[in-house]
């Protein structure tokens, strides 16, 4: 079937919403909330792994450690721990919604930014006590 000859060499406009519309911070932190409860619950096997291990005795518990011990371990671990830390900021951010607090636009765009900086600086907070050789290992 042939074009009607008006639409053959007509441009057509782009979406505004390409150049001119950017994600609020609330929304962002509200679908990362949704995505880090369900990498709390993917996490949940590593820690029955940790459990396991801990039960199965210290061949098996250094196994765990020393894939734990590898980068990407690290890398999982900490954003298993970020993770942690940020549902529960948000969480409880959620429960002072409930509670009829924090519903302004600003108010609810600080929150929000306070959200992700505690929860990285509470997951980098954890780390470092532990490489600090607090991690609740002791000779």
């Amino acid at each position: 079937m042939a074009e009607p000859p008006h639409a053959a060499h007509r441009e057509r406009p782009l979406s505004p919403f390409t150049t001119i519309y950017h994600w609020p911070v609330t929304m962002a932190t509200s679908i990362t909330h949704r995505v880090t409860g369900v990498g709390l619950a993917a996490g949940t096997v590593l820690l029955a792994w940790w459990l396991i291990a801990v039960a199965s005795g210290p061949a098996v518990f250094n196994q765990f450690i020393d894939l734990a011990s590898t980068p990407l371990g690290q890398v999982i671990l900490f954003g298993f721990t970020w993770a942690l830390a940020y549902h529960l900021l948000n969480g409880i951010r959620h429960l002072a919604w409930d509670l009829g607090y924090g519903f302004g636009k600003a108010t609810a765009r600080n929150m929000s930014v306070l959200v992700i900086a505690g929860s990285i600086v509470l997951a980098a907070g954890f780390f470092a006590l532990a490489y600090a050789g607090h991690g609740g290992y002791y000779q």
